[in-house]
């Protein structure tokens, strides 16, 4: 929550109309929502279940119900650990970001399995690099919790902080995430209607 609240003061005018868009917003235990609590913004959030602090609920990671160049900026925390194919909903985060528009991205660098419903990923400096390089994004700022935090209840965690600037992305380079978004999609759902159950550590998943 400290990272988002320092984003948020470092990054966002306040004062001027900003729309804001969390991605995995579902309260459980404290939302970013608070931060975003000047007058001339307007916050939405996100998730893939109705619950606390959901105003809109997706049917699917892989695609946002908003326009191109909507957004002004994205926020996700903690959520982009529980996406089974994360880099094909970075996409589709950047694609609804207007141009000079910022994504913050935080994710685990480190803590315990926490499924809901899967927990798939860690994330180094170097990953969130990786991302910036795979959109065509300009990253301002990455950095990652080394050290355990000073609270012990939270010593085991450590998250991965990113900064990022959507540029004006070519109408060519448009033309190929959009293709690669539709195929992804279009791979994935075929994957989905072949899945059948499998066992781990005692729970279920899905396997291709």
């Amino acid at each position: 929550m400290q990272h988002m609240q320092d984003l948020v003061s470092r990054y966002v005018q306040r004062g001027k109309p900003q729309r804001v868009v969390d991605i995995g917003s579902y309260d459980i235990n404290g939302s970013y929502k608070q931060y975003f609590d000047d007058p001339a913004w307007q916050y939405t959030g996100v998730d893939l279940e109705a619950g606390p602090n959901v105003d809109v609920v997706l049917e699917s990671p892989y695609v946002l119900p908003f326009k191109s160049n909507s957004v002004d900026v994205l926020v996700s925390g903690q959520a982009i650990e529980h996406m089974d194919f994360f880099w094909v909903s970075w996409l589709e985060m950047v694609r609804v970001v207007a141009p000079g528009g910022l994504i913050f991205l935080l994710a685990p660098s480190r803590g315990y399995e926490h499924r809901y419903p899967v927990d798939c990923w860690r994330f180094y400096p170097d990953g969130f690099d990786a991302l910036a390089r795979w959109a065509g994004v300009e990253p301002l700022e990455i950095t990652t919790d080394w050290e355990p935090h000073e609270d012990e209840a939270s010593s085991n965690w450590g998250d991965t902080v990113g900064v990022f600037r959507v540029g004006r992305i070519s109408a060519w380079e448009r033309l190929k995430q959009s293709i690669i978004l539709n195929l992804s999609r279009q791979m994935l759902r075929a994957r989905h209607a072949n899945t059948r159950p499998v066992r781990h550590g005692g729970r279920d998943l899905l396997e291709t």
